[in-house]
Order: structure tokens, then sequence, then C-alpha cells
């Protein structure tokens, strides 16, 4: 699930990057109104957490851009302009949710994930491809029912793959899945990734397997 945080408290934002990442988020990291637009302009995102005050205006200013653009993705306004009446203009001007600070990053991630849970998020929370399943929402695989364990940026390259199963999905499009737009992408990381989730699906008996496609990106396919 990719995540755009806009947010110009350098602390808090770390802060909470770095609690979502551990969760199974990508977060994509902002500090302008400006540089929000370009990021929503450039990238898709599941779910945007939005400061007020920032330095060039109101981070409620995006949001009927971004209901434009992607009218279902769920808003989220974090903000210490925490009193009723901000409460209320924010879910006036289209925010899912609001929440004042200071917050618990726990009560974050619990509203993050109500908002997802609605029934317009839904159809996507869900996986299912061969004997392996995926659950979206809580970051959790499954083969046959029982649970694959796997580490954060696996747990991304198959939800990648899952989304596009018997498509070829472009090594570009699966890096940006698995890192946010400032994360340093060492060489041959994802080939690293993609054998160990390889090695991994193999052990639990999976009825699928990642095919690389010569010059493109990977295919994840049904055994035959």
């Amino acid at each position: 699930m990719r995540t755009l945080l806009v947010e110009d408290e350098p602390d808090l934002a770390s802060m909470v990057r770095t609690a979502l990442e551990r969760q199974g988020f990508v977060v994509d990291l902002v500090s302008t109104v400006a540089m929000a637009e370009e990021a929503l302009a450039l990238i898709e995102h599941d779910v945007v957490l939005l400061d007020r005050q920032l330095a060039d205006g109101d981070g409620i200013e995006l949001i009927p851009m971004l209901r434009q653009r992607r009218p279902g993705v769920p808003v989220i306004v974090i903000s210490a302009l925490g009193k009723p009446l901000d409460r209320i203009h924010g879910l006036e001007q289209g925010a899912d949710d609001y929440l004042a600070k200071p917050f618990l990053i726990e009560e974050l991630v619990a509203r993050m994930r109500a908002v997802l849970r609605r029934p317009t998020q839904m159809q996507d929370q869900a996986i299912a491809f061969g004997n392996v399943s995926f659950d979206v929402l809580g970051g959790e695989a499954e083969v046959d029912g029982h649970p694959l364990v796997l580490q954060r940026r696996e747990r991304l390259a198959l939800e990648a793959l899952m989304r596009r199963a018997g498509q070829t999905l472009r090594r570009s499009s699966l890096e940006e899945s698995m890192y946010g737009a400032d994360d340093e992408i060492q060489s041959n990381s994802l080939e690293a990734i993609i054998s160990r989730l390889r090695r991994k699906l193999a052990d639990m008996g999976a009825n699928v397997e990642i095919h690389p496609v010569r010059g493109v990106g990977y295919l994840l396919r049904e055994m035959k």
C-alpha cells in the first residue's frame, strides 16, 4: 500500500514514515503543497495524509484536485488545528478523517486501516492467484491457507506481482511499488528480493512461479 505523507515537521515526518514502513506501507514524503501536487500527478497512492499549515499553503487545498483525479482515494488530515470548527472544515472539504496533533502512531495506523476497509476500497483488499492469497490491508500472504512468512519488501513485491498476475510487470513499475520516491535502490537488490521470494513460494508448495522476462521485468504465472 502506497502512502503520500504531506508533513513539514521533520521529526514528526520521520517518525510517522518509519512507523508506517514497519507496518508494510511504502511512504512518499513531501513537505509542501507544490511538492504534493507533483507527487500526486506522477504516482498513484492508496491513501493520503495531509498536514494543513505548510509553508506554501493549507494542505486541504489539495483535496479538490485529488478528488477530481482519483475520487476514491482516502484522505486523512493530520493537523495541529484541532478545534471542532477546524475538524468540521476539513471534513466538509472532502477529508475522510481528521486527526489532531499530537496523536499516537497506533491511532493513525488504525484510522488508515479503517478508511481502507470502507466498501469503495474493499475490492482490492484480497487477492488470490493459484493457491496463493494475499491480504493487502494486513500484509499477510498464504499458500493453501498456510502463512507465508515474508520480509517487508518481499511482501510488497508479491503484492505488486499478484495485482498484475498473468501480465508482465516492468522492472521500473515493480521497484516503484516497493520503494518510496526518495529511497536509494541498490544495484541487484530487486533480483535478490525476487530470488528470496521465488524460493519461499517454492518451499511452501505454491503452484505459481515468478518468471523473468528478459529486458522487461517479471511475470507471475501458474505452473503447468
